[in-house]
């Protein structure tokens, strides 16, 4: 592929340009992604009779590439940014297209590590591509706008499944074909059509860990804390304290989604207007919030009209996460931004590791205090962000450095 320096990538046709491809690719993942997490579940316990005990360890498989996700900075070394996300899109998108084949619980396995192994390469490659070629004043609006693209694919994968998968009497072989399929498409035509971008700054192809990124680095772990909370249990709680049934927690999945293309693009807005500090802290004083309300639906029994609505709420809050990316962006060397994605992704997936099992005992003895837990974490990344400074760069990454030069470390 012909190389095509970043500066003279505005020359292109709208179509060739960088940010098309940023959002083809956002549209690519989750038509693969987001079908097979919705059959996910009914096709392990109708096709390999899966157990709690099956789907915890497939989980837990399912984590250890992001776990892992440190390991790109070993493969750039070799290839290009934009080659790996490519490449790593076509393997979540083949191993999705295959999985309905591999109807055991090795098999299962196997094809869901091929898969995480795409999905997590690409989602680091893709925040570090993001980072690089969007300009800093407008890396805010154009995140929040490639965060709604990423939903509306999924709102579409999902009402197509709800729409054919009765009325045409659909299978899982079919339906997983056809999104695995949809996403190499997109894939062979962003690897024939674009150029091979090149960006200015040459990026360093070795791990790295500067102490002066060490706000970034305990934002990202907390907000992976929270994130689990918020994935694992908040979602079974709707099933198991409200009895929702499948139609309605993806009904909740899709008003999701809905407020994701609606508000993620004014939140983008908002990051640029008000800053990451203002951004961060409005986001966990709102999850405070939400977290305690959960207690609260325990402790006062509240009803499930009010948790629907903080479920929806709790999804809006944690797409203010974009402002992670943008503060990281201004405090960043140019050249430290491939490696430090791949560093913050692994971080970001520690409580990954540990934190479901862990709660899942706690949750048996009092769901409650699962989420007084989070809503303590909520508070102390709040704490974080308020040391975040108002306009942050090199040598100002925290409200306790004062202009100084960069340091190396």
């Amino acid at each position: 592929m012909k190389v095509v320096p970043l500066s003279e990538a505005r020359t292109l046709p709208i179509w060739r340009r960088p940010v098309t491809l940023l959002f083809l690719m956002a549209i690519a993942m989750p038509l693969s992604f987001a079908t097979w997490s919705a059959l996910l579940n009914n096709f392990v316990i109708e096709a390999a009779g899966f157990d709690g005990a099956d789907i915890g360890w497939l989980h837990t498989v399912r984590e250890i590439p992001g776990f892992l996700a440190v390991g790109v900075i070993a493969v750039i070394i070799f290839v290009r940014e934009q080659v790996l996300a490519l490449v790593s899109l076509a393997l979540l998108a083949v191993a999705t297209a295959i999985t309905a084949f591999f109807p055991t619980m090795g098999g299962i396995l196997t094809v869901t590590m091929l898969s995480s192994i795409g999905f997590h390469y690409y989602e680091t490659v893709n925040q570090s591509l993001q980072l690089q070629w969007l300009p800093k004043a407008d890396a805010p609006r154009v995140l929040g706008l490639l965060l709604a693209a990423a939903s509306g694919a999924t709102l579409l994968a999902y009402i197509a499944i709800v729409m054919t998968w009765e009325a045409l009497n659909l299978s899982y072989a079919f339906v997983y074909m056809v999104s695995g399929g949809l996403t190499l498409v997109i894939v062979a035509y962003c690897w024939f059509a674009f150029p091979q971008f090149e960006a200015p700054n040459p990026q360093v192809k070795k791990f790295i860990l500067r102490r002066r990124y060490w706000l970034y680095y305990a934002l990202q772990f907390m907000s992976g804390a929270r994130r689990q909370i918020f994935v694992v249990f908040a979602g079974f709680m709707m099933v198991e304290k409200f009895g929702f049934e499948v139609h309605e927690v993806t009904g909740l999945f899709l008003i999701n989604l809905v407020a994701n293309m609606i508000f993620a693009p004014l939140m983008g807005r908002a990051v640029g207007r008000f800053g990451e500090r203002n951004a961060l802290s409005f986001e966990y004083v709102g999850l405070t919030l939400v977290f305690l309300a959960y207690g609260g639906l325990y402790w006062f029994g509240w009803g499930v009209i009010l948790a629907a609505f903080l479920y929806v709420v709790d999804h809006i809050f944690f797409a203010l996460a974009l402002a992670l990316k943008t503060y990281f962006q201004k405090i960043a060397d140019p050249g430290d931004i491939a490696p430090t994605a791949a560093v913050a992704f692994t971080i970001n997936h520690i409580a990954a590791v540990f934190l479901p099992a862990a709660l899942g005992y706690l949750w048996l003895v009092s769901p409650q205090a699962v989420f007084t837990l989070a809503a303590c974490m909520a508070m102390t990344s709040l704490g974080l962000a308020l040391l975040i400074p108002r306009h942050p760069e090199p040598g100002h990454e925290t409200i306790f450095a004062r202009l100084a030069p960069a340091p190396a470390e």
